[in-house]
């Protein structure tokens, strides 16, 4: 029997915060580059125990072309700078195998080479669904080419007919070939897109910080209780 197909949820990209864990302190300290002395009580970091070694983060953001069978999100193209906070423009796009990226704009759908280098990447085909990534790709074109994406019957809308229409169309297609039922805008944002854009809030919120400040100090107890 093959297994049943659903959006999966897989590892990100790579990453470029540091976090160090005193073992003498109550404290972790994130950073861009390890410091020489701990910026919070000024103990030298010789590094000399392993529980004390530097753990890197891994970022919320990787590259869409390098990223196939995804869902994509990343700064819409008026968007001047490129940001994912809560009020700025975002963009959706699906993946095919090949990293082409095809993306609903007012002038139909496009398929892109380039310019999804940095996005937030929602895997939708796990690496067990052969039968899945067998037919990936001409799903892609076959939808993609449908009267309803095409300008010159029905035009782009903002609010009920737009890039995440396109994206959320095909996903349910996807289902729908696999005999399974469709997925809600609120079901699917709740589950796969609410989580990851709460980490790139958390994750840009940090490195903003350390940016300005070189680093932050968070109590350990407050990191194991979530705060």
């Amino acid at each position: 029997k093959r297994p049943d197909w659903q959006p999966q949820l897989q590892h990100e990209g790579s990453s470029f915060l540091t976090r160090l864990q005193l073992t003498s302190s109550l404290e972790e300290i994130f950073c861009l580059v390890v410091p020489v002395q701990c910026p919070g009580c000024g103990e030298v970091l010789r590094g000399g125990r392993l529980q004390e070694a530097p753990v890197s983060l891994p970022s919320p953001f990787s590259n869409g072309h390098k990223s196939s069978c995804c869902l994509l999100v990343a700064p819409a193209h008026d968007n001047i700078n490129r940001e994912f906070g809560g009020t700025s423009d975002l963009h959706t796009g699906i993946s095919n195998t090949a990293g082409i990226v095809y993306n609903y704009t007012q002038d139909g759908v496009r398929r892109d080479e380039r310019g999804w280098e940095c996005c937030v990447s929602i895997p939708l085909v796990g690496p067990d669904m052969f039968h899945l990534l067998a037919q990936w790709d001409q799903y892609l074109d076959r939808f993609s080419e449908g009267s309803m994406w095409d300008p010159v019957w029905h035009k782009f809308q903002e609010d009920d007919h737009n890039c995440f229409s396109f994206c959320l169309g095909f996903i349910n297609g996807v289902l729908a070939a696999e005999g399974r039922g469709p997925l809600s805008r609120d079901a699917f944002t709740l589950s796969f897109i609410v989580p990851r854009m709460k980490r790139v809030s958390q994750f840009m919120t940090l490195y903003q910080h350390i940016q300005s400040h070189q680093h932050y100090i968070v109590d350990r107890q407050d990191v194991v209780s979530g705060h």
